[in-house]
C-alpha cells in the first residue's frame, strides 16, 4: 500500500465514524454573586438573598461514541463521575440530548449514558484482544472541550500497561490495570472518545495521559466495555463481582518493603485513607475468615502474580460463584471458599 492509499483509508475510516462519535458537556448550576446590583437585592420583586441565586454553567467537557441505535454511549467514567452535575450529549450535526449516566463501571473507567434518540448509527466494536504492537490507530474526540471531532494518528505502543493516574477535575486517582499504550495525541476533552483500528471499529477508549511527556496516551480496552454493555441490556446496570478486601500485589521490592518470606500473592492490608480496612465487615472475604496481613497466593489453584492481579482472576467469575482462596498466614498455607457477591 502507498502513501496515498494509506492516507485514503485514513480519511474513509474518519468519515465513516465520526457521525457516531459525540461531545459530552457537564454544567453544574452555581451560586451567581455577579451582575446583582443594589436594586435588584433591595427591590420587592428583586432577589433578597444573592446566595439563593443560581446560574447553570459549563464546568468541564468529554468524548464519547454511539453504541446501540436507541441512544447508548459509552464514555470514561471519570467524565461523569459527579452525581450532582447535568450532562448533555452533542451529536455531530449539533443536535443536542440530555444524558442519563445509567452505570458506572466500579472497577474500570468506564461509564455507559443514555439519551433519547432514535435511529442513531453505532460504531463497530472491535477485538482488542487482537491488537498488536506498531499497528496504526485513529483517536476522534473533543479536543480540550472546545474543538469536536479532532482527529489525531498514531500506532500502538505498548500493552498490558499498569499505571496509577489522576482522572478527572478533581484529582482522582484509579489504578488501570491492562490498558492500552498508543503514541497518539489525547488532550483534555478526548477522554471517552473511540480508539480506532483501520477497519473502523473501536479498539480502545481513550483515558488518560501522561503529563509532562511526549505522546504517551493510555486507552480502556473496548473487550472490557462489551462486557459492562451486555450487563447493561440484560440487567439494567454493570455488574462485578466482589470479594471485600484492600490489597497490594507483591513484588520482589514490595517483599524487601514488607519485610516478606515470599514475593508473589495480593497482600491483604489498608491503605494510607482514614478509616480505612483492609477487609471489608460483612463482605464474602470476611465471612470467609480472611484477616489483615494475610497474603492470598492462588485462586482456584491459578498462582498470583505480579503479572497476575487478584481483580483480574476474580473478573473471570460472575456475581454468585464459589471459588477457592490459597492463602499464606504465619508461614502456614490455608484453603479457604467464599461465594461472590455483587459490588455495588
Amino acid at each position: 500500500m502507498n502513501s496515498h492509499d494509506h492516507d485514503k483509508l485514513i480519511i474513509e475510516t474518519v468519515k465513516k465514524v465520526s457521525p457516531s462519535v459525540v461531545s459530552i458537556v457537564i454544567s453544574k448550576y452555581v451560586p451567581q454573586h455577579k451582575g446583582l446590583n443594589v436594586g435588584e437585592m433591595l427591590s420587592p420583586f428583586g432577589i433578597e438573598n444573592p446566595e439563593d441565586a443560581q446560574e447553570k454553567v459549563k464546568v468541564g467537557g468529554g468524548s464519547g461514541f454511539i453504541v446501540h441505535p436507541d441512544g447508548l454511549v459509552l464514555t470514561n467514567k471519570h467524565v461523569v463521575l459527579e452525581s450532582d452535575a447535568e450532562y448533555t450529549v452533542i451529536l455531530n450535526d449539533l443536535r443536542e440530548y440530555p444524558a442519563k449516566v445509567l452505570s458506572r463501571d466500579p472497577l474500570n473507567d468506564i461509564a455507559v449514558l443514555k439519551i433519547e434518540a432514535k435511529g442513531l448509527t453505532p460504531i463497530p466494536l472491535g477485538d482488542s484482544g487482537k491488537i498488536e504492537l506498531g499497528q496504526t490507530v485513529i483517536a476522534i474526540g473533543n479536543a480540550l472541550g472546545m474543538f469536536s471531532n479532532s482527529v489525531s494518528k498514531g500506532i500502538i505502543s505498548g500493552l498490558a500497561r499498569s499505571i496509577s493516574a489522576s482522572l478527572g477535575t478533581g484529582g482522582h486517582m484509579e489504578r488501570l490495570r491492562g490498558v492500552i499504550q498508543t503514541d497518539v495525541a489525547i488532550n483534555q476533552g478526548n477522554s471517552g472518545g473511540p480508539l480506532l483500528n483501520l477497519d473502523g471499529e473501536v479498539v480502545a477508549i481513550n483515558t488518560a495521559v501522561i503529563f509532562g511527556a511526549q505522546n504517551i496516551g493510555f486507552s480502556i480496552p473496548i473487550n472490557w466495555a462489551k462486557h459492562d454493555l451486555k450487563d447493561i441490556v440484560e440487567h439494567g446496570r454493570i455488574i462485578k463481582p466482589y470479594i471485600g478486601l484492600m490489597y497490594v500485589m507483591l513484588s520482589k521490592e514490595a517483599q524487601k518493603k514488607y519485610n516478606l518470606l515470599i514475593d508473589h500473592g495480593a497482600l491483604v492490608m489498608r491503605d494510607h485513607l482514614p478509616h480505612s480496612v483492609a477487609v471489608v465487615p460483612g463482605s464474602p472475604a470476611e465471612k470467609a475468615g480472611i484477616k489483615e496481613n494475610d497474603i492470598i497466593i492462588a485462586v482456584n489453584q491459578t498462582n498470583l502474580t505480579e503479572d497476575t492481579d487478584l481483580t483480574d482472576m476474580l473478573q473471570q467469575h460472575t456475581v454468585g460463584d464459589t471459588i477457592e482462596l490459597t492463602l499464606v498466614r504465619n508461614k502456614k498455607e490455608h484453603k479457604v471458599k467464599l461465594v461472590l457477591e455483587e459490588r455495588k
